[in-house]
């Protein structure tokens, strides 16, 4: 692990994304359904679950730090006709960033949703995933306004 006990303790934030891309009838059912499947509400359960992995990204990752998570927010919204578009926003007040957290929580998430479709089709893509801002620390990158969590929220 990199040593941050020299670095200072700002408000950190990050924003992440990652697409969930359905063949044309699947998304139609989904719409069709109110993001239902068998397994029960879609995105509901994909929040829950990327919510999860944000809090245990250190236990994943081997190399991250356990961090507070002081917020965690997700949007999802259809990109197009037949893709949904997750974004995870997270922050922090610590010496190291959440961009770890962040891409965690959105490709969890869409994991989530492949699982909670696939019985629907295998032919369901993920990705791409990718960070779409931070701020705080040394640099800000990317989106100016990553706490934005519009759209359907945790």
């Amino acid at each position: 692990m990199v040593d941050v006990s020299d670095k200072t303790v700002t408000a950190r934030e990050a924003v992440a994304q990652c697409r969930v891309r359905f063949p044309v009838a699947v998304a139609a059912q989904l719409r069709a359904s109110g993001l239902k499947s068998k397994k029960g509400a879609v995105i509901d359960t994909a929040i829950i679950a990327g919510t999860m992995a944000v809090k245990r990204t250190h236990e994943l990752i081997p190399f991250c730090h356990p961090l507070p998570i002081d917020g965690c927010r997700f949007s999802v919204d259809w990109d197009g006709d037949n893709a949904l578009m997750i974004e995870c926003a997270v922050k922090t007040t610590h010496r190291t960033g959440v961009e770890m957290e962040a891409l965690t929580g959105a490709t969890v998430a869409a994991l989530t949703v492949y699982d909670m479709c696939k019985a629907l089709s295998h032919a369901i893509v993920l990705g791409p995933a990718k960070l779409l801002g931070k701020r705080g620390g040394k640099r800000d990158f990317g989106k100016r306004d990553p706490g934005r969590g519009a759209g359907k929220g945790a």
